[in-house]
């Protein structure tokens, strides 16, 4: 039976995730029954994963302008202005569902899909990073989905050329079912150089370039609008196959022609494959859009064109060209080894026509497939606030509990996950992963990118308003502690089942805060990615909207790093404490509990100490800051120390608040934001610039040495040598059991 005369069944709607409303509308759009080819197209193009219609509503009240923006939301990546002619181009995709299928080809193709949403625009990629969870480190399937994700990470990264510069991994059991792979790349392009999706010109050639067409990853768009099943691994063949060295040759190419004026738009073949970019050029440019599939270069016997237009077969990208300009760009393709062919035109229609072997296989209006496609707001309920932390006790010493942090699941040493990683590739990454946000050159400048992700999910669903306001605050901090000025971010918002309202009510809830920490730092989103139904037979994920960040360094040789540098320099907290212990680790690592809310977030003091730490930075009064983040205060002094190789003697700690038990566990393990730890070697300097910006800063100790280095507390003592093999060896012998 063809495509053309196969009966068009309620079972077959839902089977492509379709409701018979959804259906209904598409009867109304089209005046008929849809054939096969349509119902497909239809599916992927109203699935979550392409049309967004849980979330465009409520997407909408993200701040997404500013001076700095050149392009926001609508591309297939932002664009900020980084001075003298340069833009940084950036975005952060989900590949969840694939790579927990198929962890070593999700993770890969991840990293491809977003490397080619970044060079789409003429940028060429300069950086990656990611942001993982994954489920309990005791968990069946956790060592199995590390070691995969991370060898397709660092498979396809190191391959085609671009470093993998940082990110950040945690574990918790709230991801035992359904993993997160997001991925994230910054390229660098010329102001005057970037390129644009819309489709123009009735009558340009369409044409298709890159690798040939096959049947992997036919659905992914639709297998990642739903949740998982017992069933999910059998969607194994719904994940796409990934070629890095094809996708060099693709890059390398891409930017060939771009540097001349042949191309009049350009979009990458993501999900949805050729559909989606079809559409898209169409939709936006307010044209139609004709192909013949006929000159679809395929790699397998015949396809047809249901699969063809639903394919996600990776390394391809769709192009409109000026009349008269094929044959020059079919050279430059030709010379590097790479697909090309002609397989349409611009039309005035406002229609996508697909023909095959001479016949018509499609007929569909765009506009219900673009930007009239179904939007729903979801009912949602706001997440109950937590009560008080009560009394905590603590029955421990302060060092004993910093070296169970140190070590733990969440706190310990990345490193066994970053070498395999080449992060040095291209030899302009000069702030390493480890810290706070890595830096890479901005080649032939003294400019160079502050680069981070972040997210506190436990926060998030403790209190989705403060945990979006957290997540935004935090990327803030990474950028500022390595003496950036914060531009902008992008979002990979990974939610739950949205049709229940207590997860819808988390996005809402996470969106707001997020909106309010972006207006008052001064940080848009500029791209994101919005990733729903993480979850399995109901059990969703904890509310994760990872946040990606983008700041600039107008001369990187005066940027900082966490590593203590010198003997005697004296250690400063900045910012006040209150002892917040609430959802912090060490309540779960030492208390046993995941309680309480989270640490409130006063957005006015994080922009007056962020300030005020550039300041001291770009001035030369820091030799190193560290943002206190997970662990609290303690934990980033010892991160500070091991980086560097030196102890410190600390102080005992006097500036809890009186309303609070003044335990030593509480002053250096509470997780109060706005807080950085610092070393100068000039105190008094320090201690006057803080005073004169209105910013507290408590003297906590000073540096030590590199022989016998230890960190004192008071009366207690831990050695640096059992820091180190607390914090570097648990994520080794976790992989290696």
């Amino acid at each position: 039976m063809s495509e053309s005369t196969t009966a068009i069944t309620p079972e077959l709607v839902a089977e492509h995730g379709l409701s018979p409303d959804e259906y209904g509308v598409i009867l109304t759009a089209l005046g008929r029954e849809p054939n096969l080819t349509e119902l497909g197209i239809f599916s992927v193009m109203w699935s979550e994963h392409c049309s967004y219609k849980s979330s465009r509503l409520h997407l909408k009240k993200l701040p997404t302008s500013g001076k700095q923006v050149i392009q926001g939301p609508g591309e297939n990546a932002g664009v900020i202005d980084i001075g003298d002619g340069d833009a940084a181009i950036f975005k952060m995709e989900s590949h969840n569902h694939p790579s927990f299928i198929e962890p070593y080809q999700g993770a890969a193709t991840g990293v491809g899909g977003i490397l080619r949403d970044v060079f789409t625009m003429g940028a060429r990629p300069i950086a990656n990073m990611n942001a993982l969870r994954f489920g309990a480190p005791d968990h069946p399937k956790t060592r199995h989905l590390v070691k995969g994700v991370v060898a397709g990470i660092g498979g396809y990264g190191n391959c085609v050329g671009v470093p993998t510069v940082g990110g950040e991994t945690n574990f918790h059991p709230g991801y035992n079912g359904n993993i997160l792979v997001n991925a994230m790349t910054v390229g660098h392009a010329r102001t005057d150089k970037i390129f644009y999706s819309a489709a123009a010109g009735i009558g340009n050639p369409v044409v298709y370039v890159g690798s040939k067409t096959g049947r992997d990853g036919i659905h992914g768009a639709t297998m990642a609008s739903a949740e998982f099943t017992e069933d999910s691994e059998e969607k194994r063949p719904t994940v796409q196959v990934g070629d890095p060295f094809t996708e060099k040759l693709l890059i390398e190419a891409c930017l060939e022609l771009m540097a001349s004026d042949a191309i009049v738009a350009i979009q990458d073949m993501g999900a949805a494959g050729l559909t989606s970019s079809s559409v898209e050029m169409a939709d936006k440019g307010g044209v139609g859009i004709e192909l013949d599939l006929s000159k679809v270069p395929c790699r397998e016997e015949r396809m047809t064109p249901y699969e063809m237009m639903l394919s996600e077969s990776q390394e391809r990208m769709l192009m409109v060209l000026k009349p008269g300009r094929e044959a020059e760009a079919e050279a430059i393709f030709r010379k590097w080894e790479l697909d090309f062919a002609v397989i349409g035109r611009v039309t005035d229609t406002k229609n996508l026509v697909l023909t095959f072997d001479g016949e018509t296989v499609a007929d569909i209006p765009l506009g219900p497939l673009g930007d009239n496609a179904p939007l729903y707001d979801r009912p949602h309920v706001p997440t109950a606030k937590r009560e008080p932390l009560t009394p905590v006790s603590p029955k421990t010493k302060v060092a004993q509990d910093l070296l169970t942090l140190v070590g733990s699941p969440d706190l310990a040493s990345r490193r066994w996950i970053w070498e395999q990683y080449d992060h040095m590739v291209g030899a302009d990454t000069i702030g390493r992963p480890g810290g706070d946000a890595a830096v890479v050159r901005v080649h032939g400048t003294k400019k160079a990118l502050a680069i981070t992700t972040d997210c506190t999910p436990r926060y998030c669903f403790a209190d989705p308003v403060a945990g979006g306001r957290q997540a935004i605050a935090e990327a803030y901090r990474n950028i500022t502690a390595v003496g950036a000025t914060p531009l902008a971010t992008t979002d990979c918002m990974n939610f739950g089942n949205p049709e229940r309202p207590e997860i819808m009510g988390q996005f809402v809830g996470c969106i707001e805060g997020m909106a309010e920490a972006c207006s008052a730092l001064d940080m848009p989103i500029v791209s994101g990615n919005v990733s729903l139904y993480n979850e399995t037979n109901g059990v969703g994920i904890l509310p994760t909207p990872a946040i990606g960040a983008v700041g600039l360094l107008t001369d990187y040789d005066a940027r900082t790093d966490i590593a203590l540098k010198a003997e005697g320099e004296t250690l400063y907290l900045i910012g006040d404490t209150r002892g917040h212990l609430g959802q912090s680790l060490w309540l779960r690592y030492i208390d046993g509990r995941e309680d309480g809310p989270p640490p409130p977030v006063d957005l006015k003091v994080e922009a007056r100490n962020g300030d005020f730490v550039r300041g001291v930075i770009l001035e030369g009064t820091v030799t190193a800051a560290h943002d206190c983040a997970d662990g609290g205060a303690l934990v980033a002094i010892a991160e500070m120390a091991l980086a560097g190789g030196r102890g410190a003697a600390l102080d005992a700690p006097t500036f809890v608040d009186d309303r609070f038990d003044p335990s030593d566990q509480a002053a250096w393990f509470g997780e109060d934001q706005a807080r950085y730890a610092v070393t100068t070697a000039d105190p008094a300097k320090f201690e006057d610039m803080a005073k004169a910006a209105g910013v507290p800063v408590f003297r906590l100790g000073t540096v030590g040495g590199t022989a016998d280095a230890a960190i004192t507390i008071g009366g207690e003592k831990v050695s640096l040598d059992a820091l180190y093999a607390a914090h570097e060896n648990w994520l080794p012998a976790l992989m290696e059991r």
